[in-house]
């Protein structure tokens, strides 16, 4: 895929881009007045589970993929939309999460590798982000799966670009803001880290003060 600078709607883009930022800043201010990840104020958006669930119904709809819903809590502060855009029925989260049967065709498999969009929408404001992330389960001489969850910060790869524009589009009918997930994916300015520098190192994103606390692109692997 090439690059953005010789496109023509380019300009547009950055104007959009800085109306998105402009916005994020504001969020951040209202949602940390002490500037430290870590220490939101007290208002929490009262966004109802009802909300997340009519939104996966609407894209699974549009988009003719399976959708499944992840909620949050106080230590991971946003519920997850995942949308399946590379795998077959019943998919690995659907066996990891859901209480699906382990497809027979998995006893001769090696390696299964899905593809998705997960949908980030916060409790502390009325903002959401996507990003792609590739689902790998790979049989082990025991017969067990690991479960390898790779996300990315953004949506790169072809085949997903169509639905997440379907995706966006459908955002701002449930009053939220689609922010870009490579625009929220470094350090905000003036803020601190608090505690994110024990537990992971480094400066926490944009994207860990809005969403969830681990790093963007940490991969993780569990065992079926």
């Amino acid at each position: 895929m090439g690059g953005c600078t010789n496109c023509s709607g380019k300009s547009g883009c950055d104007d959009r881009k800085g109306s998105m930022m402009e916005e994020v800043e504001h969020v951040l201010e209202r949602v940390y007045p002490t500037h430290t990840w870590g220490e939101p104020s007290e208002a929490v958006l009262d966004l109802e589970p009802s909300d997340v669930d009519a939104i996966a119904d609407e894209l699974a709809q549009e988009l003719a993929a399976q959708t499944f819903v992840e909620r949050g809590g106080d230590a991971e502060p946003c519920d997850y939309i995942w949308v399946l855009c590379l795998g077959r029925a019943p998919c690995i989260l659907a066996v990891r999460d859901h209480g699906a049967e382990v497809p027979d065709e998995w006893a001769t498999s090696t390696v299964i590798d899905e593809l998705y969009l997960r949908v980030c929408i916060s409790h502390r404001a009325r903002v959401a982000a996507v990003q792609q992330i590739a689902v790998t389960a790979t049989r082990g001489d025991d017969g067990r799966f690991a479960i390898t969850s790779s996300p990315r910060a953004g949506v790169y790869d072809a085949p997903l670009l169509r639905r997440m524009q379907k995706l966006v589009a459908i955002l701002p009918a449930y009053d939220l803001l689609h922010v870009d997930f490579g625009e929220i994916a470094h350090a905000p300015i003036g803020f601190h880290a608090g505690a994110w520098r024990d537990l992971y190192g480094g400066e926490p994103a944009i994207a860990n003060y809005l969403f969830f606390p681990q790093p963007t692109t940490m991969i993780t692997t569990g065992v079926l």
